[in-house]
């Protein structure tokens, strides 16, 4: 049965189509050569300028194995073909190397060169095999022929399968390209993940605040109920920017920008804590305009999710913040009450927040001091 096998497998016939496209593709090489075959054997023929024509013509036939589009074509047929795991080209990988040309050429040549052997193969012997009705004893050495030409290509086929990574597969710098790219994924799916639960998070935990406080108030102070009611739509309309944001990121958006809150919109971001009934005591020194972007975005970040986390951890207790602006820094701390029952819940908010300080070259310290939950972060101001 195992003698058989070969010729029972699927795997066998599809690598067989392939070796004779490569046939077929060889088809057109080998009427060239056969017409300067018989124009050289002519006495007659001008030899210097025929063979000028030949090299002329052998420099073009050698063009497709080169090409980019044709390692392409090359990489889709073996992989549904000769059942090979090959990846696609990178689209945004660069020029090709001379290495990758290299073996992409030589695949292409030694496809061309079996599929048309191959090819003359099946031309010469199924013919054979099909004159039982004339020729009984030649027939049968044609079925004999046919079945060892089977086994060739089994063989020939498995081998082409084994060496199909080694030409048409990944050198190692596109190896390390393909790897950067991901890596490069990660991080942006990283990065979202926080910009997400920053933004969006916070403005759920306001507005959940916002919307109970509101409800307690309606009938009492309903000149507060509107405040907060007012407050609910501001932030929803900000969740709502961030989230179109990410969301346009995700769907590769060229039109997509991101939302650059900084420290200077902190007046509005303690704005609306205070909209939901918490005391928020500030405290700023220095100039917010003279921090660099990056660090004025992730202190605005910071800042903002100590403030969620105040509000959905402690409740309606008094946060104090203080901001100090010097040359060298950007210093925060933002402190508040301990809770009486304190969550055991591990959010994702301190993990980005390290993420975010880490990046940057800071430090961060958080954690329970003399009965308040302080956080300080320090982050170094590079101008």
């Amino acid at each position: 049965m195992k003698i058989v096998g070969p010729l029972l497998r699927g795997a066998t016939y599809r690598r067989g189509v392939y070796l004779l496209l490569g046939g077929v593709l060889a088809l057109p090489y080998a009427l060239l050569a056969g017409l300067f075959w018989r124009a050289w054997a002519d006495p007659a023929a001008a030899r210097v300028t025929l063979l000028l024509l030949m090299l002329g013509s052998g420099l073009i036939g050698l063009v497709p194995a080169f090409l980019r589009g044709t390692r392409a074509l090359e990489i889709a047929a073996a992989r549904w073909l000769l059942d090979v795991d090959l990846p696609e080209p990178l689209p945004d990988a660069g020029p090709e190397g001379r290495e990758t040309r290299l073996r992409g050429a030589l695949w292409f040549t030694l496809h061309l060169a079996i599929g048309g052997l191959v090819t003359s193969g099946v031309l010469i012997v199924v013919p054979i095999a099909a004159s039982v009705e004339t020729q009984p004893l030649i027939a049968a050495l044609g079925v004999v022929l046919v079945v060892a030409l089977m086994y060739a290509v089994a063989g020939l086929g498995a081998l082409a399968s084994v060496m199909a990574p080694v030409l048409l597969g990944p050198s190692a710098t596109e190896r390390i390209a393909a790897l950067e790219a991901h890596a490069t994924k990660l991080a942006e799916r990283n990065r979202l993940a926080r910009e997400l639960h920053d933004s969006v998070g916070h403005a759920l935990t306001v507005t959940t605040l916002q919307a109970a406080a509101a409800r307690e108030l309606l009938a009492t102070d309903p000149a507060f109920a509107r405040r907060a009611l007012q407050a609910i739509e501001d932030t929803g309309r900000a969740a709502m920017d961030d989230l179109d944001h990410v969301l346009g990121v995700l769907r590769e958006s060229a039109a997509a920008t991101e939302p650059h809150r900084t420290l200077e919109q902190l007046d509005r971001l303690l704005a609306d804590t205070r909209a939901t009934g918490v005391t928020v005591e500030a405290h700023v020194e220095g100039s917010m305009s003279a921090l660099p972007g990056a660090a004025s975005r992730e202190g605005y970040r910071i800042v903002q999710e100590s403030l969620t986390n105040a509000l959905r951890h402690a409740g309606k207790v008094p946060v104090t913040v203080h901001i100090g602006v010097s040359t060298v820094a950007l210093d925060i701390e933002v402190v508040n009450p301990l809770p009486h029952k304190v969550s055991t819940k591990k959010g994702r908010g301190l993990d980005g927040m390290r993420e975010r300080v880490t990046l940057l070259g800071g430090t961060l310290s958080v954690g329970p001091e003399g009965g308040r939950w302080r956080v300080a972060a320090s982050l170094p101001v590079k101008t």
